[in-house]
């Protein structure tokens, strides 16, 4: 699989809460924060996922967001929080990576007004924030 999503996240389906249209596929990597996805059904079924099945958690790096710490009362389903082992700025828009406890990697593009205003720098900590609805589910 090559795709230009900078998150390519190999982990096992844990769990698929079902609904109507939609199912919650919880995918796990290690013993610490599981992804959550927000996908169809007919995604579910045209995939094949089911418990125990290996896929990778897809997204891109617009779609992730920092904080120094988590965040109580907050919609998004994904809260993982990492040493900080990346910082890069750039003109106007910068790169932040972080490495959560399982050796998983999240990298976001923020502004570096952000990243500057977060004091986001390498060896500190910080939060990767994703709605789950910005969770895409790949298979081999």
């Amino acid at each position: 699989m090559k795709i230009s999503a900078r998150n390519q996240i190999k982990g096992t389906v844990k769990e698929i809460r079902e609904g109507a249209v939609n199912a919650v596929v919880v995918i796990c990597r290690g013993n610490h924060n599981p992804i959550k996805a927000d996908i169809t059904m007919e995604s579910v079924k045209a995939l094949g996922l089911e418990e125990g099945k290996e896929c990778y958690a897809v997204v891109k790096a617009t779609n992730v967001m920092f904080a120094t710490s988590k965040i109580e009362g907050i919609s998004a389903r994904n809260q993982i929080e990492g040493k900080i082992v990346s910082v890069k700025e750039g003109a106007v828009n910068g790169h932040v990576t972080i490495e959560d406890a399982d050796g998983a990697q999240i990298s976001g593009s923020i502004t570096n007004e952000s990243i500057e205003s977060l004091g986001l720098k390498e060896g500190g900590t910080a939060v990767a924030i994703i709605k789950a609805t910005d969770v895409m589910v790949a298979v081999d």
